[in-house]
């Protein structure tokens, strides 16, 4: 895709991670393929989120916040194969989307 372009984001796969303790981090594998990662809060706490290249990745609260009820669209590469999160006030659940595109 070219820089600049806006193309419709096609995913590829979702990976589900709960977060059954506060302030703890886990981490799940990513679904599917492309270079682009949707990540979606649906719970009502804020959580940070990191990739990482294998299941030591860890997150913590100095990581890419995601707003409760929020989406963002972020662009990884082939080698980030993980991901990990961290609500430190709460519970919840993480989606994260792989796939390719620009604009959700």
């Amino acid at each position: 895709m070219p820089i600049g372009s806006v193309s419709p984001f096609r995913p590829t796969g979702t990976a589900s991670l709960s977060l059954s303790t506060a302030n703890a981090s886990a981490n799940v594998p990513l679904a599917g393929g492309g270079d682009t990662v949707v990540v979606t809060n649906p719970s009502n706490v804020l959580a940070y989120v990191r990739f990482g290249a294998d299941q030591t990745v860890a997150a913590s609260t100095s990581d890419m916040p995601i707003l409760p009820g929020s989406r963002l669209i972020l662009s990884v590469n082939s080698l980030i194969t993980y991901t990990a999160a961290i609500m430190p006030l709460g519970t919840g659940i993480i989606l994260f989307s792989r796939g390719d595109g620009s604009v959700v």
